[in-house]
């Protein structure tokens, strides 16, 4: 039985905790922004002070998945872990 967009999404998020070795921080960011977009949708509140340097990237990277579908969100944030799952498997 195929699985649905929910449980493949579900499954990403486990899988990502366990990869050998930990994405870089765009990737990480880039992950952040999908999971925040599927799982909220659009980011409607402030932006982060330019002090909050953390704050302020993960606030970016979610607000340009602006208009992404939360289906779309969870499709995209699965492919990018399984893309980091098969390089991980080749190294």
């Amino acid at each position: 039985m195929p699985e649905t967009l929910g449980q493949l999404f579900q499954q990403a998020q486990a899988d990502v905790v366990q990869l050998p070795k930990a994405p870089d921080n765009l990737v990480k960011l880039t992950l952040y922004g999908l999971y925040k977009q599927a799982l909220e949708g659009d980011c409607l509140g402030k932006r982060p002070k330019a002090i909050d340097f953390v704050g302020r990237a993960k606030y970016d990277t979610w607000k340009s998945y602006f208009g992404l579908s939360q289906e779309e969100a969870q499709q995209r944030y699965v492919e990018l872990v399984n893309q980091l799952k098969e390089e991980a498997m080749v190294e």
